[in-house]
């Protein structure tokens, strides 16, 4: 082995793919023996990955990006009892030791010693300084924690298009509804047709949610929802979201919200090209009926370097507070804790109960096309662009 091709951040809007040498199990001068070295099949662009991309989530130049990945495991450390050389497996993209009281009470996503800045940590981010999987070799801590083994390589192999996703979106998604309180019966808003909403919209219906609509302004997005068998409103049009929504069910409001969206957020009809960044979380706070609960896996954040706005660029937004607290609107925060929810989705794929595939619209290329495809997702593209850097999947 002599290469590790990697996608690199080097200022807002330019990435670059260099050649970097293949990661070791160290950090910061420490040999971690609880760590493997996996070989990627595929990684994903995420949506928070476009943050980073537009300059809206800093992390030094020169750090991989990519945190989405799904991997076969090349080399292990001494303190690795549970996973071989071999093992097919996803990585969540929580960075979490599984050791601290937070992972002990099942928060990993709130780990409190991965990160000497904030209690968590990601890869690919500058949350901790763990460099992402948008590479050819990935360094994973903490193994026998994290990692989320495949019970069969054949077929882990075959319903790869599938199983890629358990590393976030999906789990994101169901996050976003478990925080929501789907049930069976529910009808639910989801604010967004981007990877997470379509993820957010599968879960629903694998929650037994009787209407799940789903609001966007980009066309081709909706379609691919639509196509589905999704209710979808378009916000690029005139006419309030209450009467779109009371359109479809009868009644202005619903159960359940789901925000997964986050802060680039746009307005509505005349202002559909206008960065609103409150506006989805606001609309989802409207819509969900009195005593009701909100899902919030769309990211916030405490600074937004990007924003044109002095409130939001200081991490400061204009929500409707005093409608949420007179509806007593329970609401939910925060990275999802993948692995809570990654086995049982796994089953979920393997078992036939949850078809990735019919919303994702998934277009695999090589490592070398990343560059390309950020550009074309930030542009507004439904596809959903899986990077193939070691040639285990066929490229489309």
């Amino acid at each position: 082995m002599s290469t590790n091709l990697s996608i690199t951040y080097t200022a807002p809007w330019k990435l670059e793919a260099v050649d970097l040498p293949i990661p070791k199990r160290e950090f910061r001068g420490k040999i971690l023996e609880h760590a493997v070295i996996v070989k990627v099949i595929a990684t994903n662009i995420c949506g928070s990955d476009q943050h980073i991309y537009r300059g809206r989530f800093d992390v030094p130049a020169g750090t991989v990006l990519g945190h989405e990945i799904t991997g076969e495991i090349i080399e292990i450390g001494r303190d690795v009892l549970h996973l071989a050389v071999g093992d097919i497996v996803s990585v969540p993209f929580n960075v979490s030791c599984g050791r601290c009281r937070n992972c002990k009470t099942q928060h990993p996503e709130v780990c409190e010693t991965v990160n000497d800045q904030a209690p968590l940590g990601a890869y690919g981010f500058d949350l901790g300084g763990w460099q992402g999987g948008q590479s050819q070799y990935c360094l994973v801590p903490y193994a026998d924690f994290a990692l989320l083994k495949f019970p069969d390589r054949d077929q882990a192999l075959d319903r790869m298009m599938d199983l890629a996703f358990l590393s976030d979106i999906l789990p994101t998604g169901y996050h976003g509804c478990v925080s929501a309180k789907v049930k069976p019966g529910s009808t639910v808003y989801i604010a967004g047709a981007g990877p997470v909403g379509r993820a957010a919209a599968m879960s629903a219906r694998l929650l037994g949610a009787s209407c799940v609509i789903i609001g966007d302004q980009n066309k081709e997005r909706l379609a691919v929802l639509k196509k589905g068998g999704y209710q979808t409103v378009d916000l690029s049009t005139s006419g309030s979201l209450k009467d779109k929504v009371d359109a479809i069910l009868g009644v202005p409001e619903v159960d359940c919200g789901v925000d997964a969206v986050g802060y680039e957020a746009h307005g509505h009809g005349e202002n559909a090209d206008t960065e609103l960044p409150e506006t989805a979380l606001n609309d989802v706070m409207d819509i969900t009926r009195a005593g009701g609960s909100i899902g919030i896996p769309g990211i916030y954040v405490g600074g937004d370097p990007g924003s044109k706005l002095p409130r939001p660029k200081k991490g400061t937004l204009d929500l409707i507070l005093g409608q949420v607290w007179v509806k007593s609107l329970t609401m939910t925060t925060g990275m999802a804790p993948v692995m809570n929810y990654s086995y049982d989705l796994m089953q979920a794929i393997l078992w036939n109960r949850i078809d990735v595939q019919s919303v994702m619209d998934i277009k695999v290329v090589p490592l070398t096309a990343g560059v390309d495809a950020y550009k074309t997702f930030s542009d507004g593209s439904p596809k959903k662009f899986v990077l193939n850097p070691n040639g285990y999947l066929k490229n489309s």
